[in-house]
């Protein structure tokens, strides 16, 4: 595939106009050759519930992330509400965010919350040594943190700092946060302007303890986990007791299983002082490390690579699981996928250190099929955190100063909201060969859900490249069904902030003819719809 041509931000109206004809095109051809396949839908075999966390966001102290990306500052003529940028806010509530990581990364376990509490004059400066080496105000800290997740409508996700800190500052942490009781740190929290506690909903416990948290041995990491799990305690003795705060505790990196099975094993055999709710998994599709795929002009054999290396996913969920389920067979404990996402090469001219890129239809592409995988393991994975939500690596928005661009993932993310806490329906993709110039991806997939009025929803993603696809569907009685599409004429156009409309969703409505539903599709797109069934 040739790099873009004709995706410069200067030709933002003759490209819409182009992609409209391409698309009608490519929908209602019915000449076109097309392979096909069926979609075998077990209609009445529910499976578990699809944990709506499972959409969750993260955001780390990370070039422009939260600096330019949610924080501009009260005195800010960027519009703001507390100094949070309102654009920035209106989109991720229509994504309904369930949930957000902060403050990293391994930003977290450099994290002193002390630092980022109180008067704004009186704040500390650091270096932030993790990222691009540049200045930390520390003007967004817990309660700007707080305050954010309350505009969006989200819960918190914080990680505590265990590379560098200690159980004493975490603790203290968990108590300025959620003290319901005249306690010094809640007092302090009510002098900044916050007289009642916090819900913390997640805690997580470290970040990456066997890298850049501090290059611990497994054995090493979960005596620390332990100590941190017994002292960072929710002291909101109001909260009902099935709203209790879980804990999530560092798990595989990708590469080995050895903190997974450190983890499972002290979890087994644990003493009743302390607990965890969930092990992590870390896995980025790069394409090969490090990370050197452009993000922009790239051909097909890029995007191949970057889509074979998102495809691993499966096996990584499933080997994790299997470990868990050695002394979890129950699946008391989740597995939270909390960083994850594609991580090319940053934009040329940018500091490396603040991993900018661009985010394309490929992306998108990526995207949908990796919520597919964690929908198919919807028993065990119950959380999980794109990286990261505003300018930095898989985002779900751009921005540049009071501009701002709802990216290709975004919208995938925007499509499969009917996704969360619908229950899963099992889903038999059958008679497609894998693409020929990579056998690791298959030609389409598809997963669906009965969300709670009953309607039945289905998402399909063609991933080849070149070719549509026809979809025939089969296993229960369908009249019709309605929803949107998300593609372009080519897998690596983006949105900028010229052209910020060229990958975007538009309706796809199919109907039902001699009792079979076909859906014809275009190469490299997304559709989710919602399926009209009859009695």
């Amino acid at each position: 595939m040739a790099a873009i041509s004709d995706t410069r931000p200067n030709r933002g109206g003759r490209l819409r106009r182009l992609v409209v004809a391409a698309l009608a095109l490519a929908v209602a051809a019915p000449g076109l050759a097309e392979p096909v396949v069926t979609l075998r839908i077990a209609r009445d075999a529910p499976g578990p519930v699809i944990a709506r966390d499972i959409f969750g966001q993260f955001a780390e102290h990370l070039g422009t992330g939260i600096y330019g990306g949610v924080w501009v500052g009260p005195k800010s003529p960027i519009p703001n509400v507390r100094g949070i940028r309102s654009d920035v806010v209106a989109a991720l509530r229509a994504l309904r965010v369930p949930n957000v990581r902060w403050p990293g990364g391994c930003y977290a376990d450099e994290y002193h919350w002390r630092d980022g509490i109180g008067p704004a004059a009186g704040r500390t400066r650091t270096l932030n040594a993790s990222w691009g080496g540049v200045i930390e105000p520390n003007a967004f800290g817990t309660d700007e943190y707080m305050d954010f997740l309350q505009q969006i409508g989200a819960d918190a996700y914080v990680s505590v700092n265990i590379g560098s800190g200690s159980p004493k500052e975490a603790a203290d942490w968990l108590d300025y946060m959620t003290a319901d009781k005249p306690t010094s740190l809640a007092a302090l929290r009510a002098a900044n302007g916050h007289p009642a506690p916090y819900r913390v909903k997640y805690l997580g416990l470290g970040n990456e303890n066997w890298g850049c948290g501090g290059a611990m041995s497994a054995d090493h990491y979960v005596e620390q986990m332990k100590q941190y799990a017994h002292y960072a305690r929710d002291l909101d003795t109001a909260r009902p007791k099935g709203e209790a705060m879980r804990r999530i505790a560092v798990g595989w990196d990708g590469l080995d299983a050895d903190y997974t099975e450190a983890v499972m094993k002290a979890w087994k055999s644990k003493a009743w002082s302390w607990d965890i709710d969930g092990v992590s998994l870390h896995n980025y599709a790069t394409g090969g490390w490090p990370p050197h795929l452009a993000s922009s002009d790239f051909g097909e054999g890029d995007y191949l690579s970057l889509l074979a290396d998102g495809m691993a996913m499966d096996g990584k969920i499933a080997k994790q699981s299997a470990i868990m389920d050695r002394y979890d067979p129950e699946k008391k404990l989740a597995l939270v996928v909390d960083e994850w996402g594609a991580w090319l090469k940053p934009n040329a001219g940018s500091n490396p250190g603040f991993l900018q890129q661009q985010n394309s239809l490929r992306d998108a592409l990526l995207a949908a099929e990796t919520l597919a995988i964690f929908i198919r393991h919807a028993d065990r994975v119950r959380m999980a955190n794109i990286a990261q939500m505003a300018n930095v690596l898989q985002s779900m928005v751009l921005t540049d100063g009071p501009r701002m661009v709802l990216t290709p993932t975004y919208h995938v993310y925007k499509m499969f909201v009917p996704f969360q806490d619908a229950r899963l329906v099992p889903v038999a993709v059958q008679g497609q060969p894998r693409l020929a110039a990579n056998p690791a991806i298959p030609r389409v997939d598809a997963v669906a859900a009965r969300d709670a009025a009953g309607r039945l929803w289905l998402a399909v993603t063609n991933l080849d490249p070149a070719a549509p696809a026809e979809i025939r569907l089969e296993g229960l009685r369908a009249a019709d069904a309605a929803g949107q599409i998300l593609t372009a004429p080519r897998v690596d156009a983006f949105n900028s902030f010229a052209a910020p409309d060229l990958v975007r969703p538009t309706p796809f409505a199919a109907t039902a003819r001699g009792g079979v539903l076909t859906l014809r599709m275009p190469a490299h797109a997304v559709t989710v719809l919602a399926v009209r069934e009859t009695r």
